[in-house]
């Protein structure tokens, strides 16, 4: 797909990756594909759609051929089964080959003509630009638990954004390298992005109602978004020094355990001299206290060390690091 009358201005994107989980949109899909050659033609000047079937059982993955046939530039991928939405956003952004990556879902309710603008603010000096659904087009109980879902996010990370699970995201090829996203993280690609260095910002766009099909998330999704929330939050914070996460609690448990051992130490002394009325030490309920204090905080110090461990002889392939940019003279930008 050549946009061969694009402008060669400034705010033209050179190739963009368009990645779209598709599960059970036969329907949309026609519709979807007319509308992003509408919305991204007058701001680039040469895009791909990677249309990825996670696992559907309607005939999705017949349209998407279909479409491939007569659209050079849409590529489809089909899984086995129904892997989520991050393994299908993880295989469209391994198969992008775009400056710029735009996420969007196949339901329409995304519209593909907010390009131009998130494109300008990107342009601006921003890495990752989310979208934000101002106004939304979907029932109370879905979108007041976003809300509290997405002030939780915004508290707990330091990345403060209205709408934190907008499937509308450009951001830079860089972002899409360095970024490794499993389970249901993908809610979480701005906040990952921002702790490793990526400049955020967010821009408002138009929320569409649902024309085909039926929602995939249920109330069940807020309760695993909490919990996918404490992950991200370990992961961004301690991932890479687990100790520093329980260390804190196993050297408190340790202390209080041996304070308290100490103390029952000294009144057995203060006892034997005369100094102190006898007394049975064995009765006391501080003594099994203290010890099950020291046991514990033995065992919380010892799954830091084991996790450290693991961290130092199991290295992920991920920098510790992300780097921006390099001087002209560094020996790798030489021809």
């Amino acid at each position: 797909m050549t946009a061969a009358d694009a402008s060669e201005n400034s705010e033209s994107a050179d190739f963009v990756s368009v990645i779209v989980p598709v599960y059970n949109e036969q329907d949309s899909l026609h519709q979807l594909i007319q509308q992003i050659q509408q919305g991204l033609t007058p701001a680039c000047r040469d895009f791909e759609v990677l249309l990825v079937d996670d696992g559907s059982t309607d005939d999705s993955w017949s349209v998407i051929q279909q479409l491939s046939q007569h659209h050079p530039g849409i590529r489809g991928i089909q899984f086995r089964r129904n892997f989520g939405k991050a393994a299908a956003l993880t295989a469209g952004m391994s198969c992008a080959t775009g400056d710029l990556i735009l996420m969007m879902d196949a339901d329409l309710q995304d519209d593909p003509a907010e390009f131009p603008a998130m494109l300008r603010k990107l342009q601006t000096g921003y890495d990752v630009v989310n979208g934000w659904k101002q106004r939304r087009l979907d029932p109370w109980h879905k979108v007041y638990p976003s809300r509290v879902f997405n002030w939780l996010v915004s508290s707990l990370t330091g990345l403060v954004l209205h709408d934190h699970n907008c499937g509308l995201k450009l951001f830079r090829a860089a972002v899409a390298a360095e970024l490794r996203i499993y389970g249901e993280l993908h809610r979480f690609i701005p906040v990952l992005a921002f702790s490793r260095g990526f400049r955020v910002t967010e821009v408002p766009v138009n929320h569409r109602p649902r024309e085909f099909g039926y929602s995939k998330y249920g109330i069940r999704r807020f309760l695993r978004g909490l919990l996918d929330l404490v992950t991200v939050k370990f992961l961004i914070s301690f991932g890479k020094r687990p100790l520093h996460a329980t260390g804190g609690f196993g050297l408190a448990f340790l202390c209080a355990g041996m304070a308290g051992l100490f103390w029952l130490g000294l009144c057995w002394v203060l006892m034997r001299t005369g100094l102190m009325s006898p007394a049975t030490i064995g009765q006391r309920p501080l003594l099994a206290y203290s010890a099950a204090s020291m046991l514990l905080g033995g065992q919380i110090l010892s799954v830091g060390l084991l996790a450290e461990l693991l961290i130092a002889n199991l290295q992920s392939p991920q920098n510790d690091y992300s780097i921006r940019s390099r001087t002209d003279n560094y020996p790798g930008n030489q021809p």
